[in-house]
């Protein structure tokens, strides 16, 4: 009987869309909010602002870790029928609302009820209903409601939060300082604003504000908050007109920041921040102010130019003091500059580039002077404040002139890591995309070496090679890289095999050799690795081949890719880094201790290598071997980790 049952419903179905789980989620989530604030079979009563508002402990205690812990962790709350919180009402019936259905409309609160539910959520651990409001103020920031919501956001260290307001003041410093709502900041969240560099506005205009803002919290320290104004940045009409009137700065202070405005060579410049957005362009009222064709350079045409137009120049001098000088629409952090060179011939560039807030005191964030560096450019320094960027050429492998087509300036999170102005990448690098190229060496298709391709080569095709004994093949590098890893594919149709060994320079005059295969056998792919070192040329010569007079190659990378290789060169630096790690201990521990007066050896602690004074410089070989395997294992770590 029960079998024919199985089998009727069994033909029911059949005709039918199997539903496989019971989804009834909003119902239920209906049905439970009914209870909330509702006397039917509620065990509990919470008294707030007089008001009595029932509840069901089991409801509770099982949506929040606080209200387990109070109504059943053994606490006096645990065995009373009524519980007064000193909390606001309006938000407490909110997070009730929340607890008892998953649900809350944030749409229909107003902002400090909001701010309200939002700290009882942190109180109450409901880190769901914290985050979601979160991401609610992100979205409907204001000038009238930022200052309250960046201050609740630090209350309840909500970094992420407090990040978004911090950006949303930065951008709209001018208009903050003059809301009302100013008045209210915190004195915390005040001095977290204004030690900001990139919280960007007059700086009197900032002080003005600032002693408004201590005119009405006359309870705070004056002379805390008003030390965070940058009085160097003032003029002296200012200083004198302004500031020393209100009576709130010792006149020193004024006499101190006047002398620092003539005697300083950095002062504490405030200035805008606009991540990852090209700040050198119209939108941003930047001007090229010092070349020749001006109008070229920050145009946005990186494709239309020859050797007519379309790029911006100068004459190379041997005393450097012609350049190119871009003046940014106001002083801006960055810390990336991007430029293309003209590249429609083979020729290349040595540069340096300065940067000054003030067109006065410059700074040299990028010397490649002695480097050739040819297209694309990809330059990165620590963050500053900059107005003004000046491009000097100092070679041209053609003429005595400097050619830049384009050029961008902007503040960028994803800063590789830099040695001495040189970026130690991770991804490979001799690529097309990034400007490298095939400067000698045989090959049915031009850069067949470094265009990613890999898979398609046979006999004829797919492979670049040169004749032994009187040929090689040479690929530069857009621009000098800290290099200490390549990765090379030899043809390898047959068996044959090759010997060969791999040079790098910086300059094409002077060569050190990284790469020794000249006497082995190699086949397909190969990795190596060497103590990083700056590129820019890297020659491939070959020396043996067993079945003809041609060398071929198929693919270079540099630093290797492979991720095989990677993590064994990363256990191999990590036991270098601790076998000089070791080797410098040894040497610490060794010492000769400071001796008494009556001659005795001192009871002087063990020096340690976080702990160097009065111990001799350690021997450069070690220094170096050490230097060597933090910057290696930097490079194989983050390669591995990027592949």
């Amino acid at each position: 009987m029960s079998s024919q049952s199985h089998r009727k419903m069994s033909g029911v179905r059949a005709n039918k869309p199997r539903t496989d789980e019971i989804e009834l989620t909003e119902l239920f989530s209906s049905q439970m909010a009914q209870l909330c604030l509702n006397e039917d079979y509620s065990d509990v009563c919470f008294i707030v602002e007089n008001q009595r508002l029932p509840a069901h402990r089991v409801m509770l205690a099982a949506r929040s870790e606080y209200f387990r812990a109070l109504l059943y962790g053994g606490l006096s709350e645990s065995s009373q029928n009524e519980i007064h919180l000193k909390v606001p009402v309006e938000a407490f019936k909110s997070l009730l609302r929340y607890i008892y259905s998953g649900h809350l409309s944030l749409a229909q609160m107003d902002e400090d009820n909001i701010l309200d539910t939002l700290g009882l959520a942190n109180q109450y651990g409901l880190s769901e209903l914290e985050l979601s409001i979160s991401d609610y103020l992100r979205q409907y920031l204001a000038l009238g409601n930022v200052c309250a919501i960046l201050d609740a956001a630090r209350l309840y260290n909500l970094e992420k939060l407090t990040k978004v307001c911090l950006t949303f003041m930065d951008r709209n410093a001018a208009d903050i300082l003059q809301h009302e709502s100013f008045k209210s900041l915190s004195k915390e969240s005040l001095e977290e604003v204004l030690r900001r560099d990139s919280f960007f506005a007059p700086e009197v205009q900032i002080f003005v504000s600032v002693w408004d803002w201590c005119k009405h919290n006359p309870n705070v320290d004056i002379k805390s908050v008003v030390s965070f104004v940058r009085l160097p940045l003032m003029n002296l009409e200012d200083l004198l007109h302004v500031v020393r009137p209100s009576g709130i700065l010792n006149p020193d202070k004024l006499l101190d920041a006047i002398e620092e405005q003539n005697t300083s060579k950095y002062l504490p410049y405030r200035a805008a921040l606009w991540p990852e957005e090209n700040v050198a362009t119209a939108k941003f009222v930047s001007r090229t102010i010092m070349g020749e064709c001006r109008a070229e350079l920050l145009n946005g045409d990186v494709t239309s130019y020859d050797m007519e137009k379309g790029y911006t120049r100068h004459c190379i001098s041997d005393t450097n003091e012609t350049g190119i000088v871009v003046e940014l629409g106001t002083i801006c952090i960055i810390n990336h500059i991007k430029i293309l060179l003209w590249d429609r011939d083979n020729r290349s560039y040595s540069y340096f580039i300065e940067v000054s807030p003030n067109q006065t005191q410059w700074d040299r964030v990028i010397d490649y002077s002695k480097y050739h560096c040819r297209s694309w450019q990809f330059l990165y320094f620590p963050a500053r404040p900059v107005r003004y960027i000046k491009l000097v050429g100092t070679y041209n492998t053609v003429n005595r002139l400097f050619h830049v087509v384009a050029l961008e300036a902007m503040y960028t999170t994803n800063v590789p890591k830099v040695i001495n102005d040189i970026v130690a990448p991770t991804a490979n690098v001799a690529t097309i995309e990034m400007s490298a190229v095939v400067v000698d060496g045989v090959s049915r298709t031009r850069n067949a070496l470094i265009n990613g391709n890999y898979t398609d080569y046979d006999w004829d095709s797919g492979y670049t090679c040169h004749q032994l004994d009187s040929g090689e093949i040479v690929v530069r590098l857009g621009q000098p890289y800290i290099i200490g890893s390549m990765r090379l594919l030899l043809w390898d149709c047959d068996d044959r095999t090759y010997s060969f060994y791999i040079e790098t320079s910086v300059n094409q005059k002077d060569w050190v050799m990284v790469v020794d295969k000249r006497n082995e056998h190699a086949r397909s792919w190969q990795n190596f690795s060497f103590n990083p070192l700056p590129v820019v040329f890297i020659r491939i010569v070959g020396t043996r081949n067993t079945a003809n007079e041609i060398f071929h190659c198929v693919h270079l990378e540099c630093p290797s890719q492979d991720p095989i290789f990677l993590l064994a060169e990363k256990e191999k630096q990590k036991a270098l880094l601790e076998q000089a790690k070791e080797q410098l201990r040894l040497i610490n521990d060794n010492q000769p201790s400071t001796s008494s007066s009556s001659g005795s050896r001192a009871s002087t602690p063990r020096r340690s290598t976080n702990n160097l004074r009065g111990v001799p410089p350690q021997p450069p070989q070690l220094r170096e071997m050490e230097e060597n395997a933090l910057v290696q294992l930097g490079n194989v770590a983050g390669a591995h980790n990027n592949y």
